[in-house]
């Protein structure tokens, strides 16, 4: 038995909660994979896993040797960075979520970059609107827009995302340009459903310092960001959205921004990671290249 690989699975079969699924990311086979674990388990002299017809999980003892083998292998993939070529040209696969329109318009884009400076990285991009599990579906960092709720993760802040309210300069043309609260009278809205709640969020401007939210009657409602976009341009109304998901639009002149004086406060973004992953030195990299990115 090779106690660093049968630590590797071992991991594996933890986060994913099956041996199966543990066995397919290592390449093995499920019946060399069980007998690994039944060799790591009469090594140690203790069970390390619960099995039913359902699911794998961790005993209390399994649970504290987990803790210590995510810790253990870390360090191992550090020290080898450091002691090879990875510490100076960072190499490995890089697992990566992001939300949808910030994949698309701002972190894709801007890749080839990446690319060129650390080419021996691998990235897994992955991009969606839903909370993601890191550590079963082995992901290394995840990128989240908004106030974070508690998190066991590693959090690092990025440079916050400045708000806009826009419309189409179409609309504003029929509508009219309103420079007050007061003067949005008569305007309209399109309604932005919540993905995760299924409730309307409403439009909000900050007024004397407080947040005030305000209801417009709107002819369409969405749930995706893109179609809240596409909506906008449509003239269906107004819409409030992170500057850089709009931004060629505003270059262009085809939206207009709305109601500067009344900008809602820039929204915390926020890279997220495992702690037993710590910072290995591709995820290192390309965390600060991120951050350069929202900086620049």
């Amino acid at each position: 038995m090779d106690r660093l690989q049968a630590m590797q699975l071992f991991t594996r079969v933890v986060e994913l909660g099956s041996f199966t699924r543990a066995a397919e990311q290592l390449d093995i086979s499920r019946a060399s994979a069980s007998t690994v674990i039944k060799q790591l388990e009469a090594h140690l002299g203790v069970r390390l896993l619960q099995r039913t017809t359902r699911q794998v999980s961790p005993t209390l003892d399994g649970d504290s040797y987990y803790r210590h083998c995510g810790e253990i292998l870390a360090q191992i993939d550090e020290a080898e960075s450091v002691l090879s070529q990875a510490a100076h040209q960072p190499k490995g696969r890089l697992k990566v979520d992001l939300p949808v329109s910030l994949g698309r318009l701002v972190v894709m884009p801007a890749l080839p970059d990446f690319h060129a400076r650390f080419p021996d990285i691998v990235l897994e991009f992955g991009s969606g609107d839903r909370r993601v599990d890191l550590v079963g579906e082995g992901v290394d960092c995840v990128v989240r827009i908004g106030e974070l709720k508690d998190s066991t993760l590693v959090a690092r802040p990025l440079p916050p995302l400045q708000q806009v309210t826009c419309a189409s300069a179409e609309y504003v043309k029929r509508h009219g340009l309103p420079r007050s609260l007061d003067q949005l009278s008569g305007h309209r809205c399109v309604a932005y459903l919540s993905p995760t709640t299924g409730r309307l969020d409403p439009l909000a401007f900050i007024v004397e310092g407080r947040e005030q939210p305000l209801d417009l009657p709107a002819d369409l409602a969405v749930n995706h960001g893109e179609a809240y976009v596409a909506a906008c341009e449509a003239g269906f109304g107004l819409i409030q959205v992170p500057r850089y998901h709009v931004s060629r639009q505003l270059k262009a002149g085809t939206l207009v921004e709305l109601l500067p004086d009344y900008r809602l406060p820039p929204l915390p973004m926020t890279i997220l990671y495992p702690h037993h992953r710590h910072l290995t030195p591709r995820l290192r990299v390309f965390i600060d290249w991120l951050v350069a990115q929202f900086t620049s």
